[in-house]
């Protein structure tokens, strides 16, 4: 084929091309493009198609496999994402929610995916290569189970790629006065973290507990060696509160972590918990949040 041809050739699939776009209502009389003014949405300031979801739709619905994102599309911000772990712990969690909650945290970069200790090896699998952290939970969600079955279960999933662990303390022993009973048990369960290289994180449940019962296990997980404090388990009561999360602050100090989880889904939410001292977020809704930091 010639260069005339080649020319002719083009030409036609142009002229083809433009007369079925002219058949689209949506772009019927509009070939220059969306990026023009009368294409704004009601309300909206973005008219560019790379920076408005509307657009993009458009342009996807008329064919299009890629779009290129500008800056603004992926001003995510990575101090926020960097708070949170990406939790997932519900029985009913599939392996395809399970690897897509994984693409998730890579894709935003949060702290850690937070998962069922069943999950730990295909999390691990998954994350490999990237710096988010495989965590899991032992003793979950009651706390009722014996130190050393929370131990042998946190031994396990370090074993098999978790680096961080999530333990509920013995809220019963607690409420009974057995504080050597309650330190023991994080104890235990540290120090099976720790050989393996992996830190622990100490929820107490704070829904059912008084303040004073608050600052004991706050105490008690901070003698026994335990790297973070945490409120909820996000299947009691109910969740996190500043008032809660402040308290926990002070009684740890400086040198514990402090992680609010159970009910935060929204940026403000997490703001007010950073404010009140937490150090890291558990959230099941991170994408919604971290998305509103584009806003």
């Amino acid at each position: 084929m010639d260069s005339r041809e080649l020319e002719r050739l083009v030409a036609e699939i142009g002229d083809e091309i433009l007369a079925r776009v002219a058949r689209v209502p949506e772009f019927a009389g509009n070939a220059e493009g969306l990026n023009i003014p009368d294409t704004v949405c009601p309300g909206c300031r973005q008219r560019c198609a790379q920076t408005c979801a509307n657009k993009t739709r458009e342009i996807i619905s008329c064919g299009a496999d890629r779009v290129s994102a500008s800056e603004k599309t992926t001003r995510i911000d990575p101090g926020i994402a960097a708070l949170i772990d990406h939790t997932l712990l519900k029985p009913e969690a599939t392996r395809e929610e399970i690897v897509k909650l994984c693409g998730e945290a890579r894709q935003y970069g949060f702290a850690s995916v937070c998962v069922n200790p069943y999950w730990v090896p295909v999390v691990a699998a998954e994350l490999a290569g990237s710096a988010v952290k495989v965590c899991t939970v032992v003793g979950f969600p009651l706390g009722a189970t014996t130190s050393a079955i929370k131990a042998a279960e946190a031994e396990a999933a370090v074993k098999v790629g978790a680096q961080e662990v999530d333990m509920v303390l013995n809220i019963g022993a607690l409420r009974s006065g057995d504080f050597d009973a309650v330190k023991l048990d994080i104890q235990t369960v540290a120090g099976a973290c720790h050989r393996g290289g992996a830190i622990l994180k100490v929820i107490l449940e704070t829904a059912l507990l008084d303040d004073n019962q608050k600052v004991i296990a706050c105490s008690l997980a901070k003698l026994a060696g335990a790297d973070f404090v945490k409120t909820s388990t996000g299947f009691s009561k109910s969740g996190a509160t500043a008032h809660d999360v402040a308290l926990m602050r002070a009684a740890v100090g400086p040198d514990l972590g402090v992680k609010a989880s159970g009910g935060i889904r929204t940026l403000r939410d997490l703001r007010v918990m950073r404010e009140a001292g937490a150090s890291r977020i558990g959230a099941s809704a991170s994408v919604k949040i971290v998305q509103e930091t584009t806003a």
